[in-house]
């Protein structure tokens, strides 16, 4: 798309819908949408994220035994770090149009190292500072990953037929979530209505009305939910009803609440919860690196190169750190479901995700925000889910053309990827069950040479903290239950050892549709050389 005519909001902007019916995208990266149409562009893709944003401090805050009140702030948290994280990866960071939020990588860990804190009799103010300590320099860590180019010269050895499979398990391994999954908590009916009113006017209305083909998902959750509230306030919809819309809590959440760094005390250090919280990272990290791939390929970008791919984890790093600073007793990593939104709207505007995220961050600050948006009954979050991972599941397949799938040993790498992303996480958590992490623990000490080896490191000050029996068990059993870590450490290995082409493996056409070395320019380097038209 021409930047020139694209990138102020007053010149002419393409006619929406054009672009996504020809197959592209109707704004690209450097596009700036009218404001108006941007910040409902924006709150749509905040849309996108709040099952998640609102899923993970709840799972927390119920497991730490957290009274309603700091419930209730804590969610908020959960949004104010997500603007920011989001605004500096946008501006700062590797600047694609990803929203950053809470990750469920990271909140694996996080049960483990409540479940040994509460198993010593401490109260949810103490768990609460452990997890922020650990966040914090896990966070750190990720920052000198980043900015140290260690993921970035891993990019030489990454083909299409592990990446295309990696970004498919980001979608597939998210197929059983309970808002789709689990008949408890579902309404067939609300689920299906929502499920096609967004499928109803992305794919068949778009390209009759440009509006159907922008707002998609606001237009579903909208009508879904206030047909939902409708019916609940009518006395229509049952109270003990899945599809029951609660608004009691609306009119009693504070206008303002107080959201500040290091809100619930200082932070503790302790290095075992470090390790743990560090593996969900190194987990997230991998998920981010083909979020990288994923919404370049949607946005019609080249393929990131080395540098943006280094920026973009330093600065979840940052995001991380913040998570830490803030309290919200979890991380910041980059959401797949925005990348499906992209796909679905053809909006890929990094101006909308900035507007975007800036309501995030207001919206952690009013209280009534949140606890409206808390009342989206679960079966609407579910509908969104299932068009969400569809698409993210078609973009990461879609990297398959560049492969040549008539070699037995692409075929055979894709499908071993995708079988161990999805079989591995299930066996490992059937093993561990409650116990988690400790059944790990038990299996290890139990091997002959590995386990007394792994006791011995454990006795040695700072190497035990690392190479010890409880460290390397967390981490096995983070890695083990994160499908998307499992499937591309697997298929990483086979791609490698295997062999193959560089043409067959589709690096030769990959090197064609990256980006040149000087096509992304690190925020220091445009500060040197001042704004650029398009910038952000």
């Amino acid at each position: 798309m021409d930047e020139s005519s694209a990138s102020d909001g007053n010149s002419a902007a393409p006619a929406p819908g054009v672009g996504a019916e020809s197959g592209g995208v109707t704004y690209g990266m450097d596009d700036r949408p009218p404001v108006g149409r941007s910040i409902l562009l924006g709150f749509q893709h905040y849309l996108t994220m709040i099952g998640s944003n609102i899923a993970v401090p709840l799972v927390l805050a119920g497991a730490m035994g957290m009274p309603p009140g700091p419930t209730a702030r804590l969610v908020g948290t959960f949004f104010v770090v997500s603007g920011v994280a989001t605004l500096a990866q946008t501006t700062i960071g590797n600047r694609y149009p990803l929203v950053q939020g809470a990750s469920f990588a990271i909140l694996a860990p996080a049960l483990a190292i409540i479940g040994v804190l509460q198993a010593s009799g401490a109260g949810w103010e103490t768990i609460i500072v452990e997890l922020q300590g650990a966040m914090i320099i896990a966070g750190l860590a990720q920052v000198c990953i980043g900015y140290l180019g260690l993921f970035g010269r891993l990019k030489q050895y990454l083909s299409p037929v592990v990446i295309a499979p990696v970004i498919a398990l980001v979608g597939l391994a998210l197929f059983d979530v309970p808002q789709i999954t689990n008949p408890a908590t579902q309404s067939v009916w609300l689920f299906v209505l929502t499920l096609v009113l967004i499928v109803g006017c992305s794919q068949y209305l778009g390209h009759r009305n440009g509006l159907f083909q922008l707002y998609p998902v606001l237009i579903g959750l909208a009508a879904a939910w206030l047909l939902a509230a409708g019916l609940s306030v009518g006395g229509i919809i049952e109270s003990s009803s899945n599809a029951y819309v609660d608004l009691s809590g609306v009119s009693e959440a504070a206008v303002i609440q107080p959201i500040v760094p290091f809100q619930w005390g200082t932070p503790q250090f302790t290095s075992s919860f470090v390790i743990g919280i560090f593996a969900g990272v190194l987990a997230s990290m991998v998920e981010s690196f083909g979020d990288y791939y994923a919404v370049a390929r949607i946005s019609e970008e080249k393929a990131p190169n080395s540098q943006r791919i280094n920026h973009g984890l330093a600065m979840e790093g940052v995001g991380n750190v913040f998570a830490g600073i803030m309290g919200t007793g979890n991380g910041s990593t980059s959401y797949s479901e925005n990348i499906g939104a992209i796909g679905i709207t053809g909006v890929a505007s990094r101006f909308v995700v900035q507007l975007g995220a800036i309501v995030m961050l207001v919206a952690g600050f009013i209280g009534f925000v949140g606890a409206l948006v808390t009342t989206i009954p679960s079966p609407i979050v579910g509908g969104l889910f299932l068009v969400m991972f569809a698409q993210i599941i078609g973009i990461g397949l879609s990297q398959l053309q560049y492969v040549d799938l008539n070699e037995n040993r692409n075929v055979f790498i894709i499908g071993a990827t995708l079988l161990s992303g999805l079989s591995i996480p299930t066996l490992v958590e059937n093993f561990a069950g409650s116990a988690g992490s400790a059944a790990i623990e038990t299996a290890l000490a139990g091997l002959p040479l590995l386990g007394t080896a792994l006791e011995a490191l454990g006795e040695i000050a700072y190497v035990g903290a690392v190479f010890g029996l409880e460290p390397v068990a967390q981490i096995l059993f983070v890695v083990g239950t994160t499908g998307i870590a499992v499937g591309g450490i697997i298929g990483f290995l086979l791609d490698i050892t295997i062999p193959g082409s560089r043409t067959g493996r589709g690096l030769t056409a990959w090197e064609d549709i990256t980006e040149d070395d000087d096509e992304f320019e690190a925020a220091h380097e445009r500060f040197r050389s001042g704004p650029n038209p398009g910038d952000d």
